[in-house]
């Protein structure tokens, strides 16, 4: 499900996809359900092209807020963005132990978190794709 979350550059929140064409996408925000449209020349990221550097390599985002679901129980952070740098460090190294202290900056964190809390309001799953599909091909037979 994460292929279709979008993270727009200039714009708060998260997005799904709503509608694909070839000069405009059609987008619907997670916080308040708007639909807005999404033109090529913008910067558009989906959240399982995501990874968080690590110190042999990187992770992908999905696994990180999967690890932070089941520290926290399906709940939401209470981290905030009011929350210290350093509070929001340690926080990641409880999930991510390994990851890169020289890269990754506060203010990612900030994000990630952000990001995370959005998904959990929004029952969205971070399973991986392939099961979905595979659950959708035995749906069809």
């Amino acid at each position: 499900m994460l292929s279709k979350i979008l993270s727009i550059t200039g714009r708060p929140g998260l997005y799904k996809l709503v509608s694909t064409n070839k000069n405009l996408n059609i987008v619907e925000s997670l916080d308040n359900g708007k639909r807005i449209p999404i033109y090529p020349q913008e910067k558009v990221v989906a959240l399982s092209d995501v990874s968080i550097y690590t110190k042999e390599g990187d992770t992908p985002l999905r696994e990180v807020f999967m690890t932070m679901k089941e520290k926290e129980n399906g709940a939401k952070i209470t981290l905030g963005s009011k929350s210290k740098n350093s509070e929001l460090l340690a926080y990641l190294e409880e999930v991510l132990p390994d990851y890169s202290r020289e890269s990754v900056y506060p203010s990612d964190v900030k994000k990630m978190i952000a990001w995370y809390n959005i998904l959990i309001e929004n029952n969205i799953s971070f399973e991986k794709e392939e099961v979905e599909k595979t659950e959708e091909e035995k749906a069809e037979k």
